[in-house]
């Protein structure tokens, strides 16, 4: 079954909105990809004694990659 395309007249038909479920997955995947980070960056500084640059640079990648994940889910509603 195909989406009707809207006459000029008639308004855009609104996206549902994402229920609590959606949000919570944001909310894990944001957790999720700083707290591997920090992780990382703890582990790269015992090993190779560089602190703090490696839990730095591990905060700013998994930052990051909360971003563009958090982004991509996002974009299934827009």
């Amino acid at each position: 079954m195909t989406e009707q395309e809207p006459t000029p007249d008639e308004p855009t038909p609104v996206k549902e909105l994402p229920g609590a479920l959606a949000f919570v997955g944001m909310g894990t995947t944001i957790a999720g990809s700083v707290g591997l980070g920090v992780g990382l960056g703890l582990w790269a500084d015992s090993h190779w004694g560089s602190a703090p640059w490696g839990l730095v640079i591990g905060v700013v990648i998994g930052s990051a990659l909360a971003v563009a994940a958090v982004a991509g889910q996002v974009r299934r509603y827009l």
